[in-house]
C-alpha cells in the first residue's frame, strides 16, 4: 500500500465530509496524532481501520482499496 496516496485518499475524504482529524479519530476510536500520522504518510491505518472508513465513507472495502493501491 502506497502511504503517500492513502494519506491523501483520507485527507480528502475527512475535508470533503468536513471532519477535523480529532472527530476522524472519535469515530474511529483512535487518536487524532494516528489520523495525522496517516494523513502525513508516516504509517497505514490497519486493516480494521481501513474497513471503518470505507463504512464511515459509504465506500466498499474493494473501492478504498482500489483508490490506494
Amino acid at each position: 500500500m502506497n502511504q503517500e496516496k492513502i494519506g491523501k485518499f483520507i485527507y480528502d475524504l475527512r475535508k470533503k465530509y468536513n471532519l477535523t482529524q480529532a472527530e476522524l479519530a472519535s469515530r474511529l476510536h483512535v487518536t487524532a496524532q494516528a489520523v495525522s500520522k496517516w494523513e502525513q504518510g508516516v504509517s497505514d491505518p490497519s486493516t480494521t481501520n481501513l474497513l471503518a472508513l470505507a463504512k464511515l465513507y459509504g465506500v466498499s472495502a474493494e473501492e478504498l482499496l482500489k483508490n490506494v493501491e
